[in-house]
């Protein structure tokens, strides 16, 4: 298995880049990539023999999806949740559901199951202060931090009764202190 550190390596230039997106669909042909990429072939060739002996082409000149199944697993995992979004009491499941789902300041996902996503939604809550109105846009700006989706985000904290809206205009209406 080829360590992450050196797949990184490998994949950061630009020719092997190239081959391994056709590799993902098709057998890799040389002088075809060359021509796209405006490089001789033989330059083509020497990236994809270095390809074959890190294990990431297979014989046929395919990417080996195994191959790279165990980078991706042998990758660190997402960077633990920023302690800043952990303050307020929440209990041990609570932290865990927090740490699964956000990384640094950032929402990774939003969980399907209902109580996941009613602690998540309370910790994105807290960002507004109780009885504060906020404009449509200031919410938004607020809840692109954490998450690029932030009207479906902004939708979901209505539905959990966290924020009410009247007239374009967002106040906190629960969730905890």
């Amino acid at each position: 298995m080829i360590p992450p550190t050196d797949y990184l390596r490998l994949a950061l230039d630009p020719v092997r880049l190239a081959v391994l997106g056709p590799a993902a669909v098709a057998p890799v042909d040389a002088e075809d990539l060359a021509d796209r990429l405006g490089v001789k072939a033989r330059r083509v060739l020497v990236e994809v023999g270095r390809l074959r002996e890190a294990g990431l082409l297979d014989t046929e000149l395919r990417l080996d999806r195994r191959a790279l199944r165990e980078v991706a697993e042998a990758m660190p995992r997402a960077v633990p949740a920023d302690p800043t979004l952990l303050r307020g009491e929440w209990s041990a499941e609570e932290l865990e559901t927090l740490g699964r789902f956000f990384s640094g300041s950032r929402l990774t996902g939003i969980p399907s199951q209902a109580s996941r996503r009613r602690v998540v939604l309370e910790r994105v809550a807290q960002e507004f202060e109780p009885g504060v109105r906020y404009p449509e846009r200031e919410v938004n700006e607020v809840l692109h931090v954490f998450h690029p989706d932030h009207a479906l985000l902004r939708r979901l904290l209505v539905e959990d009764d966290l924020l009410t809206r009247a007239e374009g205009v967002y106040w906190r209406t629960g969730g905890r202190s």
